[in-house]
C-alpha cells in the first residue's frame, strides 16, 4: 500500500477549495454523472425492487462465503486458470511480480483495477524493474501527471481539458506528438494512438474484476472503453487483481447487478463493454491468452465480516456516492488522502487502514443521506459513518476541543429547558446582529463553515420554538 495522507484532510481540504481549477473540474458532477443517473433511474420502474435484490444476493453471499469462493477456485483451475490466495497487499504484489518475472516481463498493460491502487502495484512492479502502462483513459492521465485516481470511475475527473492538453504536450513529445490539442475528440484520439503500440508491446496484461462467478469460474470485467479486453486478450499472460467481496453465486444473479451498476456509475442501461473471461485460451481460439491467473485479496475483508461495518461489502464501486457527495463535489477524491474517496471512502478506508490514520474521513460529512439514498446496493453509509465517529470519541482519538465540545453538548441536550433558552438566546442574538447583511463572513468558533462559504443569519425564532407555537405547516 502507498503512504496513506489521510490525516492531512483538513489542510488538503482548505487548498482543495482554494484551487480554482479544481472547482472549474468539480463543477461537471451535477450536469454530469447526476442528470444523468436520474434520467436512467426514472426510466427502469422495477430500480427499487432490483436494488432490493441486489443487497439480498450479496447478503447471502456473505453468509456463505467460504463455499462460493472454494467453488469458484476448483471451477477457475476445472477451466485451466490459477488462483493465488493473498491475505495480505504484500502477498498480491509478489503473487504479480513473481509472474511477471517467470514470464520475463519487462512491460504490462493494466486496466482500470481499484484493488491494484490499494495494494500500490504500479510503484513495487517499477522498483522491481517492470513498466507499467495504465490504458484506461482516465488513469492514463493520471500516471502521466503522477497522480493518483481522484474518483473510483473518473480517475481524472479533477483535471481540466487544458491541464490535459497541457500535460499531453508535455509527455508524448517523445512521441512525435508535438502540437497541443484544443479538443476532447483530439485528445482521445491522441492518447489512442500512443497506447495502441503499448497494448502490443505488452508481456503481462493486468486488470481488475467487477465481479467473480462462482458458477463458472468466469471473471467479468465492466468497461466503456475496449481498452479492458485488449489488456485481457493480446499479452500472453492475463492477471486479474481482485478481492474476495467480489464473488457472485451465478450469472443470473450477477444480472441483476449489472442493471443497476450502469444506471447508477454513468445513467447507462449497460456499460459499453461487459466481459465475461473463463480460463485461458483453447486449442480451438484464435486469441486468449496462455495463462490466467486470479490474485484474490483479502486483506482485512474477512475480519470486516464479522462487524458493524460488512454492509460496505456490498459496494459495487459505481461512485454514484461520491458524484452526489457535497463534501466530495466541493473537495475533490485527492483530499482524502488515500484510493477510496467520498462516502464509501470515509467509511471503508478507516477499516483498511486504521481510524487512528482516517478519522477525519467520517466527520467530513453533512449526514444529507445521499449517498445512501443513491447507492444501488443500498449501502447504509451515514450509520456506519456515524459508528467510526463513535469509535473515535471512545478511544480518545478526536480532538480534546471536539471531545470536550461533544460533552458540553450532551450535557446542555439532557436539560431541555436550559438548551432551550441557550439555543432561542443565541438565535435572537444571530438575528439581530445579522439582519442588515442576511449572512455573516466569519463566526467565534465557525471557522471551518465561514471558510469556505457564509453562514446565513437566523430569521426568526428555533424550529422547536415554532413547533411548539404550532408553526407545524407553514
Amino acid at each position: 500500500m502507498y503512504e496513506p495522507m489521510s490525516h492531512a484532510f483538513k489542510e488538503s481540504a482548505h487548498a482543495a477549495l482554494a484551487d480554482p481549477d479544481l472547482q472549474q473540474a468539480m463543477a461537471k458532477l451535477k450536469t454530469g454523472f447526476q442528470t444523468k443517473r436520474r434520467v436512467a433511474v426514472d426510466g427502469l420502474p422495477e430500480f427499487d425492487a432490483l436494488r432490493d435484490r441486489a443487497r439480498e444476493i450479496k447478503d447471502h453471499v456473505f453468509l456463505n462465503l467460504d463455499y462460493y469462493l472454494e467453488r469458484f477456485e476448483a471451477k477457475l483451475t476445472e477451466q485451466g486458470g490459477n488462483l493465488h490466495w493473498c491475505q495480505t497487499g504484500e502477498d498480491a504484489r509478489q503473487a504479480v511480480l513473481d509472474i511477471c518475472r517467470k514470464a520475463n516481463a519487462r512491460t504490462v498493460t493494466k486496466g482500470k483495477s481499484m484493488v491494484a491502487e490499494e495494494i500500490g502495484l504500479n510503484d513495487f512492479l517499477t522498483a522491481n524493474g517492470i513498466e507499467p502502462v495504465e490504458t484506461d483513459l482516465g488513469e492514463y492521465i493520471v500516471q502521466l501527471a503522477e497522480e493518483p485516481p481522484s474518483h473510483i470511475l473518473a480517475p481524472a475527473v479533477h483535471k481540466t481539458q487544458d491541464q490535459i492538453a497541457d500535460l499531453f504536450l508535455e509527455k508524448h513529445t517523445k512521441f512525435g506528438k508535438t502540437q497541443r490539442r484544443d479538443n476532447s475528440r483530439a485528445l482521445v484520439d491522441e492518447a489512442r494512438q500512443v497506447l495502441r503500440q503499448r497494448f502490443f508491446d505488452a508481456d503481462v496484461g493486468i486488470t481488475g474484476a467487477n465481479f467473480l462467478l462462482a458458477e463458472t469460474g468466469s471473471i467479468v470485467v465492466v468497461t466503456n472503453e475496449g481498452n479492458g479486453d485488449l489488456t485481457q486478450s493480446l499479452p500472453r499472460i492475463h492477471i486479474v487483481v481482485t478481492s474476495i467481496e467480489k464473488i457472485v453465486p451465478n450469472r443470473e444473479d450477477v444480472s441483476v447487478i449489472l442493471r443497476v451498476l450502469g444506471r447508477s456509475a454513468t445513467g447507462q442501461e449497460m456499460s459499453a463493454y461487459t466481459t465475461f473471461a473463463t480460463g485461458p485460451r483453447r486449442s480451438d481460439e484464435i486469441d486468449g491468452p496462455d495463462e490466467f491467473h486470479v490474485i484474490l485479496l483479502d486483506n482485512g475483508r474477512s475480519k470486516m465480516l464479522e462487524g458493524a461495518f460488512r454492509d460496505v461489502l456490498r459496494c459495487i464501486r459505481c461512485g454514484a456516492c461520491m458524484n452526489h457527495c457535497p463534501v466530495y463535489a466541493a473537495v475533490g477524491g485527492h483530499t482524502y488522502g488515500w484510493v477510496y474517496p467520498g462516502p464509501i471512502g470515509a467509511v471503508l478506508t478507516p477499516a483498511l487502514i486504521g481510524v487512528k490514520e482516517a478519522g477525519h474521513l467520517p466527520n467530513a460529512t453533512p449526514f444529507c443521506g445521499r449517498c445512501e439514498e443513491v447507492c444501488p446496493m443500498r449501502i447504509p453509509l451515514p450509520r456506519m459513518m456515524r459508528e467510526w465517529r463513535r469509535r473515535e470519541f471512545e478511544g480518545k482519538m478526536s480532538p480534546p476541543a471536539v471531545r470536550y465540545g461533544l460533552k458540553l453538548w450532551g450535557w446542555a441536550a439532557r436539560r431541555p429547558a436550559f438548551y432551550r433558552l441557550g439555543t432561542g438566546l443565541a438565535m435572537n442574538l444571530l438575528g439581530r446582529l445579522g439582519r442588515r447583511k442576511g449572512r455573516f463572513r466569519s463566526l467565534p468558533l465557525a471557522g471551518g463553515w465561514t471558510g469556505g462559504r457564509d453562514f446565513p443569519a437566523p430569521e426568526g425564532k428555533t424550529f422547536m420554538a415554532r413547533w411548539s407555537a404550532g408553526e407545524r405547516g407553514r
